[in-house]
């Protein structure tokens, strides 16, 4: 079929359907983001209560997270053939189901396995949300509403680590989970009658590309992990060697392929590929900061967990703050010049905490996070514009997957690479990391304002 032909997908007729589909989505997309750092803050009470050793307890996060990693961009390529909407409801459904496995678990392998069930949920509602709202907001708008998905991802990260705190200081872990299932069933509910309708596209489905993308990004994911972890070098090399096979037989197989599941047509455009790379880089000085702040806060500085945890919100406070009035000003303003500024400022604001003298005080310290907080929040909603305005309709699936892909490849190496900063630098290594962040944001800044002559 030729995609020029294609009949235009079906909007929501009246602003009661879109304000209610724009509820689904941001439900969905807030219960992901949330539930990661939910996950992550509780660790150590699940262990706990689990009698699970702490090194065989990070399989309740790593199984969550390769099971996105590997399921988003087969799960983009099926929201081009069937649409967005089907993969979003069946994606929110499962998750919303898992969520209620994981409160029900009472063992490590079992929690482990509905966290990957959890997981592939997730992967539904991130691989195709962008390509809803495309389909939400006209061209002129998009930046308005890629805007307001940051915002709710912001918000999500930044509720987190005080739902969980706020959660245990009342009840046990599986109510962390628990809480899920009402929100979800509400958000399904929104989701199946008011999402918008697309055609089915023509392009077709390949398994086998499937399994071979899937092992391609899950084996690259675990090596990194396994590198953040210290793990022996086998552990790192295996999974590194899977993917780097996977890859090249993925590549050979999708050659010539009008719609290709890992979507090397798109990363053939300038802006689509300058965009996808200022969004790793971006993303990678995040985790540099995020994953090395707690670190610097309470080992150095000797703050307890609870001043970490408010220090840390001032970062997501002036992301969620920022991103809707940048997704407005990216309606119109090139997204290149917007994020490269952006990024400017997060690069200056990581240097800074680098540079923090002995003894700061608390102002000191929030003030340099909010600083980062809105040179990052400045660059993310004109960076899903871009991606998204620079991808043709029908491949509105795969470049919102290649959104969310970039964005846990970012993280995941950022991660990487702050363990890299502790087992050189020892105490030091935050500091290390925080510069490393730095140049990360620098390179994606220069990435930004590449764009500006790119066609």
């Amino acid at each position: 079929m030729n995609h020029s032909t294609l009949t235009p997908p079906a909007l929501p007729v009246t602003k009661h359907h879109e304000i209610l589909a724009l509820v689904a989505i941001f439900l969905g997309v807030g219960l992901s983001a949330i539930d990661t750092a939910i996950a992550n803050t509780a660790l150590p009470a699940i262990a706990a209560d689990l009698h699970a050793p702490a090194a065989a307890s990070i399989w309740i996060i790593n199984t969550y997270q390769i099971a996105i990693v590997a399921a988003l961009l087969p799960l983009a390529a099926l929201g081009d053939l069937w649409g967005p909407r089907r993969i979003f409801i069946g994606g929110l459904a499962l998750f919303t189901a898992a969520s209620l496995a994981c409160a029900l678990a009472t063992t490590l392998p079992m929690l482990a396995l509905v966290r990957a069930l959890q997981g592939l949920g997730a992967a539904g509602v991130m691989s195709v949300n962008i390509a809803l709202i495309r389909l939400l907001y006209p061209p002129s708008r998009l930046g308005r509403g890629v805007g307001l998905n940051a915002l709710v991802v912001g918000i999500g990260f930044t509720l987190g680590p005080a739902v969980a705190a706020l959660v245990l200081s009342v009840a046990t872990w599986p109510w962390l989970f628990a809480i899920n299932v009402p929100l979800g069933l509400l958000a399904l509910a929104f989701a199946w009658s008011a999402l918008p309708r697309s055609v089915r596209r023509g392009h077709g489905f390949d398994p086998l590309t499937a399994v071979l993308t899937s092992c391609t990004f899950a084996g690259l994911i675990l090596a990194l992990s396994s590198a953040a972890q210290r793990e022996a070098l086998p552990f790192v090399l295996l999974p590194l060697s899977i993917a780097m096979v996977s890859g090249l037989f993925l590549v050979r197989r999708q050659a010539g392929h009008p719609a290709p599941m890992l979507p090397v047509d798109l990363l053939r455009r300038p802006m689509f590929a300058l965009s996808t790379v200022t969004a790793i880089a971006s993303f990678a000085a995040q985790a540099l900061a995020f994953v090395s702040l707690p670190f610097y806060f309470e080992e150095v500085l000797h703050r307890n967990p609870i001043d970490t945890g408010f220090l840390m919100t001032a970062w997501s406070i002036l992301v969620a703050l920022i991103a809707p009035i940048a997704g407005r000003m990216s309606d119109r303003h090139p997204p290149g010049l917007l994020g490269g500024c952006g990024l400017s400022v997060l690069a200056l604001g990581m240097l800074s905490l680098a540079f923090l003298p002995s003894e700061p005080d608390t102002w000191d310290l929030v003030i340099r996070l909010a600083i980062c907080g809105a040179g990052f929040g400045f660059f993310q909603s004109p960076n899903l514009k871009a991606l998204m305005s620079s991808a043709p309709p029908e491949r509105s699936g795969g470049a919102s997957g290649v959104i969310g892909m970039a964005r846990l490849i970012g993280q995941t190496t950022g991660a990487a690479l702050v363990a890299l900063c502790f087992s050189l630098a020892g105490v030091h290594g935050s500091t290390w990391a925080l510069g490393l962040g730095s140049v990360c944001a620098g390179l994606a800044a220069t990435a930004s304002f590449a764009r500006l002559w790119a066609r």
